[in-house]
């Protein structure tokens, strides 16, 4: 069994717990033989500078699957789920004095300070029939269409590197890493993970934050697979 690409999630996956990136691990995907995506709920600028900044290809999935782009200065693939995020938004803003975060960048998604209790916020949405959904990455709070996640970020990507779901190994930390991790062909989850991303995953590292991608990395090599 060998996989033909690497996905894996920025922010509490190859970062220290104050996001400062690992650079053992950023080293070791530096050196992969292997095509490296990044993704990110966070927005496409913030991702593709990433990827310069470790040297790899700019192959990401930024907003959480709403935006997808291969190579630095290509057009990206963005989704036209922003209105329904939009009118979320408006109907929170009634129960709630939310701060948005990054409005002026975001195509797809509305992220929010993380002030709020999100369980009562999800229970009020609920009864609204709105076609979205509330995810904590721990860093914010998303308002993104249930139609997007990183796992639909993940099969865009796919087809645009003429590869399948499945040739992919696919390593994060959060809630909304799950789709990604059940596509891909070999799914890890860091130690530090939600339990939901680590119940998902093929494997759970024993170490948190980037350490468990450089554990996770070694151990695919270990196995040949990458």
């Amino acid at each position: 069994m060998s996989f033909k690409a690497l996905v894996v999630d920025i922010d509490a996956t190859i970062t220290h717990k104050d996001r400062r990136l690992n650079l053992k691990a950023a080293e070791l995907l530096h050196s992969l033989k292997v095509p490296v995506v990044l993704a990110t709920g966070n927005v496409l600028c913030y991702a593709r500078a990433a990827a310069k900044l470790i040297g790899i290809e700019v192959a990401v999935i930024a907003e959480n699957g709403g935006v997808v782009a291969v190579g630095y200065d290509s057009k990206p693939f963005v989704s036209d789920k922003l209105e329904e995020c939009k009118k979320a938004f408006l109907y929170l803003s009634e129960h709630y004095n939310l701060t948005k975060l990054d409005p002026e960048l975001r195509k797809t998604e509305i992220a929010l300070r993380r002030d709020f209790d999100i369980e009562k916020a999800r229970k009020l949405l609920s009864t609204q029939g709105f076609g979205v959904e509330l995810i904590d990455t721990k860093y914010a709070i998303h308002i993104k269409s249930n139609k997007i996640n990183k796992g639909i970020g993940l099969e865009k990507i796919a087809g645009l590197m003429g590869f399948e779901t499945t040739d992919f190994v696919a390593i994060g930390d959060s809630e909304n890493d799950v789709e990604m991790i059940r596509s891909a062909g070999f799914g890890i989850a860091v130690a530090n993970g939600d339990e939901e991303a680590k119940s998902s995953a093929d494997l759970v590292t024993k170490a948190s934050f980037g350490d468990g991608v450089v554990e996770a990395i070694e151990y695919l090599q270990s196995k040949g697979w990458l």
